[in-house]
């Protein structure tokens, strides 16, 4: 063997040892993030070092590494850990009604925190809206809700919320329909009437539901949108009529616009010209 040959093999072996480790790492990082991808909600540091096989100190390690590379986020409440905004860009996956609900959570409780009031969120998926996650009111007079439950995109707030932004063609095609449920005296049920509301949600930021779905119950609802700038769920706060005045409702914008726009950046929403008008306040 000539002198070259031998110093060639012996590079090569050198190099596949010092890339071992690298290897390693990056198949127990990948087995970690594609453990937490694949849950539900938010996956513990336990749950993810029992489900990777992997000792807990070289989970924590390697969870601490995604979350600072921005493909993993901590929960600062629970400590577990759940996909980050970065993760779903770079697959072009968006998140499931489920996972919404749960990245959510804390917004809706938030809400209600601050105004006092039931709150919600509700998923705009295959054409239909559904509450997927609620926060009642420590108050004897409450709206019950139910998660799971369907919308009206046309009489609720949650659903005009949404429907004030989703792209043209699609609105076309809703509006196309031509006949749309009557549930009180105050639905809207032409498409000249949407259309109205429709141009008024856009110019105000908000939607609001007047005893149009519900007789006796008022809402208003903001948009939440991803990172790619569509529009995917709606946020709200709703209550009986005679706590849910108009000077009340305006009070009330306030909180719900900054938890939209908090959420929107959560799941990736990033400020571009033009769509600050979502959240703009009056």
């Amino acid at each position: 063997m000539s002198i070259e040959s031998h110093m060639v093999k012996q590079t090569v072996r050198e190099s596949a040892q010092e890339d071992r480790p690298t290897h390693q790492s990056l198949a127990r990082g990948l087995r970690i993030l594609e453990t937490v991808a694949s849950g539900p909600g938010i996956t513990s540091l336990a749950e993810t070092a029992r489900r990777t096989g992997l000792h807990r100190s070289t989970a924590h390690h390697l969870l601490q590494t995604l979350v600072g590379l921005g493909y993993l986020r901590q929960d600062l409440q629970t400590r577990g850990y759940e996909p980050a905004a970065k993760l779903f860009r770079l697959v072009g996956r968006t998140w499931t009604p489920e996972q919404l609900g749960e990245v959510g959570r804390p917004f809706v409780a938030e809400l209600t925190a601050r105004g006092h009031e039931g709150s919600s969120l509700a998923v705009y998926s295959n054409g239909i809206v559904t509450i997927v996650c609620k926060h009642d009111p420590d108050s004897p007079v409450r709206v019950v809700q139910s998660v799971g439950t369907r919308r009206a995109i046309h009489a609720t707030a949650v659903g005009k919320a949404i429907l004030a932004w989703l792209p043209q063609p699609e609105i076309e095609e809703i509006l196309d329909r031509g006949s749309f449920e009557r549930f009180t005296s105050r639905t809207l049920v032409t498409r000249a009437q949407l259309e109205r509301e429709i141009a008024r949600i856009r110019a105000d930021g908000v939607a609001y539901d007047d005893e149009e779905h519900i007789e006796g119950i008022r809402c208003v609802a903001a948009p939440v949108f991803g990172y790619s700038g569509r529009v995917l769920a709606s946020l709200c706060t709703l209550g009986p009529k005679h706590r849910m005045t108009t000077p009340r409702l305006r009070a009330l914008r306030l909180p719900l616009q900054a938890l939209a726009r908090a959420l929107s950046e959560r799941l990736g929403w990033r400020a571009e010209k033009g769509s600050e008008s979502f959240f703009h306040e009056k």
